[in-house]
């Protein structure tokens, strides 16, 4: 009797614990990117209730961390060995601030036969890391292109640029010119206008009274002006500092257009208040400007002038339309990765339409790109037409390796090209290969301290 007493007691200790057994969970960590704006602070909560009430495997854990402190947050979070789970949306440079933290995902994908054929294959490529595999899946993406005022353009009687790639630029007397940087230099020289109305084509031309710029790179760094250019890296396969050529190249065209051909704001015009102080197409004084999809969010509904977008030109033969996107990772530490991919695939599969529309991206995945530009256009633009396949068509040129990828010593990496691009926007006489010969003696520098 005695031992049936103490074999029911065990029975009831065990039984319970099997009956309530306790949900897997997942931690998601929202702070590199976007998430932390009061707006979307309650909408993501009621997506996780939203998830946890749908299943009964799975508790989500959100952690929202005030992007100012979420890298060092995270940072702390990962030497302490208390890593989330999942972190997102980040982009490439948030991805690339914790080097070698993320997990490879293909086995994973392999492993529940997850379904990509609804993505572009140069989109899941952009996320495959040489030595670390797979970091992400295509969630939310920002194609660049060029937006065109079309008031500025019919004021100087000259046709928009190109809307497919691959097409000539035909000029308004019905010549024909490869889309490429020359074209885009005389163009934008002819809508460049003084307060006299002269342009930067003509001797009468004064480059201290500019009213309107041909062509700005707008809201980018040292990295992505030289991928206008093409796709580079300032870290070779080695590991050692390197200047791509094809950088050097778009810097010295840079430098000449902000300085001799004055049709880019330099570092003064740019910063101006009659330029908005960075936000410079917003001001309906520039005729083009290269900017990624978000701009168009965020600002475009404020330009009053008629407006479309076009492709971006080539050099030498190859075009590259560098790409901005965000995404969610799977930490290399995480004690679950099956439940974490799981969350994974809702949120890039039948969550992802809430998501999309809390972060205002456009939807990685084909199939919803048509309805989504339907309905950015409709709410957004209301009246206007749109050429939004330029966006589409867009990412099939995204630059791989990113320009906003990995460098050794990131931080400071990143303060010394800040440095040497500010003196090409602010120095006239800058000897710009000289100058980048200095960088990249002071890159290998750091990247050898980082070793």
């Amino acid at each position: 009797m005695k031992n049936f007493f103490v074999i029911l007691l065990i029975g009831l200790m065990v039984v319970p614990a099997v009956a309530s057994a306790e949900k897997v969970k997942v931690r998601w960590f929202v702070g590199l990117g976007a998430g932390t704006d009061e707006p979307v602070l309650a909408p993501q909560q009621e997506f996780v209730a939203k998830f946890n009430d749908m299943q009964d495997e799975i508790e989500l854990v959100l952690e929202i961390v005030d992007n100012n402190q979420a890298y060092d947050t995270l940072a702390t979070q990962i030497a302490a060995g208390n890593a989330p789970d999942i972190v997102g949306p980040v982009g490439i440079r948030g991805r690339d601030s914790f080097k070698g933290a993320w997990l490879d995902l293909q086995p994973l994908v392999d492993k529940h036969n997850y379904d990509l054929s609804d993505f572009d294959p140069n989109l899941v490529d952009f996320y495959r890391i040489e030595g670390e595999g797979l970091l992400g899946l295509p969630f939310a993406i920002y194609p660049s292109f060029l937006f065109v005022n079309k008031d500025l353009f019919e004021e100087a009687d000259v046709p928009i640029p190109p809307q497919k790639f691959g097409e000539p630029y035909v000029d308004a007397d019905g010549n024909e010119k490869e889309w490429n940087m020359d074209t885009l230099r005389e163009l934008a020289m002819y809508l460049t206008v003084d307060g006299e109305g002269n342009d930067a084509t003509m001797d009468e031309f004064n480059p201290e009274d500019i009213v309107q710029f041909g062509f700005g790179e707008q809201f980018t760094d040292c990295r992505g002006f030289g991928t206008f250019f093409g796709a580079g890296s300032f870290v070779d396969a080695d590991g050692n500092a390197q200047i791509p050529e094809k950088w050097l190249e778009a810097w010295k065209w840079f430098h000449a257009a902000m300085w001799k051909d004055y049709f880019h704001p330099n570092g003064p015009d740019g910063n101006s208040d009659r330029l908005a102080q960075g936000n410079w197409f917003q001001t309906g004084k520039v005729a083009m400007a290269h900017i990624h999809l978000w701009y168009a969010g965020c600002c475009m509904g404020a330009l009053e002038a008629a407006w479309d977008v076009a492709v971006v030109p080539s050099y030498e033969g190859n075009t590259t339309a560098k790409l901005h996107a965000d995404t969610f990772e799977i930490m290399k530490g995480t004690k679950n990765p099956d439940a974490a991919f799981k969350v994974l695939e809702y949120m890039l599969g039948q969550g992802s339409s809430e998501l999309l529309a809390l972060y205002g991206g456009m939807p990685a995945r084909k199939s919803m790109q048509g309805d989504f530009f339907k309905n950015f256009g409709e709410e957004k633009f209301p009246g206007k037409e749109i050429n939004w396949q330029v966006v589409i068509d867009s990412m099939a040129y995204a630059d791989n390796p990113s320009h906003e990828s990995w460098m050794p010593s990131f931080q400071e990496a990143s303060n010394r090209y800040v440095e040497f691009f500010t003196k090409v926007r602010n120095e006239a006489d800058l000897d710009v290969e000289a100058e980048a010969a200095k960088l990249k003696e002071d890159l290998q520098k750091i990247f050898d301290a980082a070793k």
